[in-house]
C-alpha cells in the first residue's frame, strides 16, 4: 500500500479485536519508520508508553469515557512528549556531523527555545502531531486500523503512567485489527475553502 493509498484509507477505527498481538517483529518495524518523522533541530521530543499491562489499560479507559479501543486494541500509544529535551544533552542529537557544523547549530538550539516555554510546548505539539500521523500511515501500510484519541482525562492518565514532571501528554493512538467499519466520511470541506493561495 502506497502513502496515497494509506491516507485515502485511514478512519479512526472504534471497534478492535481484542484477540490479535502484534509481534515483536512489527512492534519493531512500525516504531522504527516510526521515529523517522522529523523534528524540529531533531530532538526527537517524543517518548511513547506502549501500554500492554491490561489492568492499566483497564485504568485508563475508565478515563477515557469507556472508550472499547483503549482495552481492545493490539497497541495503546499514550503520545507524551519531554518539553526540556532542548537542554538535555542536545549535542546528541547532531553525532555524527563535522564539528563545525555541531558548534553553529548547538547554541541556535539554546538561543530558539531557552526562556521562551509557549515555543517549548509548541513545538512539542508539533512534534507529536507528524509523529501520530506517522505512526497511523505506517499502521495502514501494514494493514492495520488505527484511532487517534484525545477524548480522555490528561492530568488521570498522566498519573497513571507515571508521567515525568517536564512531560506533557500530546494524544493517544490505538492501533490493531479492526472489526467494525468506520462511519462514512462526512463534512469534509472544499479544498476551495481550506486551501489559500499566497494570502488571505
Amino acid at each position: 500500500m502506497g502513502v496515497c493509498q494509506a491516507m485515502t484509507a485511514r478512519r479512526a477505527v472504534k471497534g478492535f479485536d481484542p484477540s490479535h498481538q502484534f509481534s515483536d517483529e512489527e512492534k519493531k518495524q512500525l516504531f522504527t519508520h516510526a521515529f523517522l518523522a522529523p523534528t524540529a533541530f531533531n530532538i526527537q521530543h517524543w517518548r511513547v508508553v506502549n501500554v500492554e499491562e491490561r489492568e492499566l489499560r483497564a485504568k485508563i479507559r475508565e478515563q477515557a469515557w469507556n472508550q472499547p479501543q483503549v482495552t481492545d486494541a493490539s497497541l495503546l500509544l499514550v503520545l507524551c512528549m519531554d518539553v526540556n529535551a532542548w537542554r538535555k544533552k542536545p549535542e546528541r542529537y547532531w553525532q555524527g556531523v563535522p564539528q563545525p557544523v555541531q558548534d553553529f547549530i548547538l547554541p541556535k538550539i539554546h538561543d530558539y527555545y531557552h526562556g521562551k516555554p509557549q515555543v517549548q510546548r509548541d513545538e512539542c505539539f508539533r512534534s507529536c502531531g507528524i509523529l501520530a500521523m506517522s505512526l497511523m500511515l505506517i499502521a495502514g501500510d501494514m494493514g492495520y486500523e488505527s484511532c487517534p484519541m484525545d477524548g480522555f482525562d490528561f492530568d488521570a492518565v498522566g498519573k497513571l503512567i507515571r508521567l515525568p514532571q517536564d512531560h506533557i501528554i500530546g494524544m493517544m493512538v490505538a492501533i490493531g485489527k479492526g472489526i467494525t467499519e468506520p462511519h462514512p466520511r462526512v463534512g469534509k470541506l472544499p479544498l476551495s475553502e481550506v486551501l489559500i493561495s499566497n494570502h488571505f
